[in-house]
């Protein structure tokens, strides 16, 4: 298994990635937000984060801009966010990366009295962004969100869009998938269904209420049963520790925990 981590995108990419360099990952997972990661901040300082990344062995995951509104009712503002996802996938193309994570659309405001419709919008903006993704040779893993997002939240809500597009893989985050299911009855459903499309994980604990991204072992997630169901899916290929702790030995614990897993298992 390839380990990772991710920035903070209030804070300047490089020293982001000098510290997570320093604890030994294998990648960097870019969140491409502002104001330190947007699109056009990143073009400022292609060449620094290049040479950073090569300068430690290090490659690069993109995950596609998160506060952008694909889903929503008012067209230009969904066409808007449109732009925002194309412009972020040339620019992770440019910095190297063959991996790209893209959140489904959330669906707020006016959207959850008009569900049908926001997720005909939803999907037809997934679609454009995955054409436009696969054209670039990037593999598109789309991560599986909580129930508060009202969309993509249960293993059958991404049956139809894996069946559309066949090179689509999925970001299995376990944190998500862990909020409102007991006894991590949905992260199970989710490899047992999809183990053979799992492109990427993100791994977290929580105490199953709302999206802590805490530390292995500090919630109530069952990763000991979880590694085992990953293990005799076949996966191992890329995974994010997001564990978004003030502390980043945090980080450092839970990939050795969670290895410790993969391990004995």
């Amino acid at each position: 298994m390839q380990y990772g981590a991710m920035n903070f995108p209030i804070k300047p990419v490089s020293d982001e990635l000098t510290e997570i360099g320093a604890l030994g990952f294998d990648y960097l997972e870019l969140t491409m937000d502002p104001p330190r990661a947007h699109y056009k901040t990143l073009r400022q300082q292609m060449q620094k984060i290049v040479n950073g990344l090569d300068s430690r062995g290090m490659s690069i995951i993109c995950h596609l801009p998160t506060f952008v509104s694909i889903a929503d009712l008012t067209d230009s503002i969904r066409q808007a966010s449109l732009q925002e996802m194309f412009h972020s996938l040339e620019v992770a193309v440019e910095l190297g990366a063959s991996k790209v994570v893209l959140h489904p659309g959330h669906i707020g405001g006016l959207g959850i009295y008009v569900k049908e419709t926001a997720l005909e919008h939803a999907n037809n903006s997934l679609a454009a962004i995955i054409e436009h993704a696969q054209k670039q040779g990037l593999c598109v893993c789309l991560e599986n969100m909580f129930p508060r997002c009202r969309a993509f939240v249960e293993p059958d809500d991404f049956v139809d869009i894996l069946q559309r597009f066949p090179d689509l893989k999925l970001t299995l985050d376990t944190g998500h998938a862990n909020i409102g299911a007991r006894g991590g009855r949905r992260i199970l459903q989710f490899i047992e269904k999809f183990g053979h499309r799992i492109g990427h994980l993100h791994i977290s604990d929580n105490l199953g209420q709302r999206d802590d991204h805490i530390p292995l072992g500090s919630g109530v997630i069952d990763f000991e049963k979880i590694v085992r169901a990953i293990k005799r899916s076949g996966y191992d290929d890329t995974a994010t520790l997001e564990i978004f702790s003030e502390d980043r030995q945090a980080l450092v614990q839970s990939r050795q925990k969670f290895n410790e897993l993969l391990l004995s298992s």
